[in-house]
């Protein structure tokens, strides 16, 4: 885990500093930095960070990072998102099931998927209103509900 979130550190670093084209030209900067990594778990990676690709304006396209306004926006997006669909969430051990409201499995699950917990490994929605969470090994429900909180403050218990 510690390995990837320094990863990841190095990855916005990488993209903040240099003028970045193409995947295989960051995976070269990730391995001179000590990183060695598959094109899918970098292609994974910037899917989390949420990495574009912006004109720079000589007939290419570079990497971007959004925005601290358009991050916060977005994440505000998830959150809004979860308090309206949530109901009550359990758990038992490392495993997680929350009930939502009919219809609002899908966009609860997104927002947990998003809110870029590493204590979650995933999430499964239910067809209507359940969304099953599977925690890392170690990582007990009321971990998750206090990371929860911490990104969620208006969490009611």
């Amino acid at each position: 885990m510690k390995e990837r979130l320094a990863r990841l550190k190095t990855v916005r670093k990488l993209i903040k500093t240099y003028r970045i084209e193409s995947q295989e030209t960051l995976l070269g900067h990730l391995q001179k930095e000590g990183f060695i990594v598959t094109q899918a778990t970098l292609s994974r990676d910037l899917k989390l960070l949420k990495v574009g690709k912006i004109s720079d304006g000589h007939n290419g396209y570079v990497y971007s990072l959004p925005g601290e306004d358009e991050r916060q926006e977005t994440e505000r997006t998830y959150i809004h998102d979860f308090l309206r669909g949530y109901v009550s969430i359990e758990w038992s051990g490392n495993m997680v099931v929350i009930k939502t409201y009919s219809g609002h499995s899908d966009s609860v699950a997104l927002a947990v998927d998003n809110l870029s917990l590493d204590d979650v490994l995933g999430t499964i929605a239910g067809r209507d209103n359940t969304v099953f969470v599977c925690l890392r090994e170690g990582i007990t429900g009321e971990d998750f509900i206090r990371r929860m909180k911490e990104s969620i403050p208006e969490l009611e218990d």
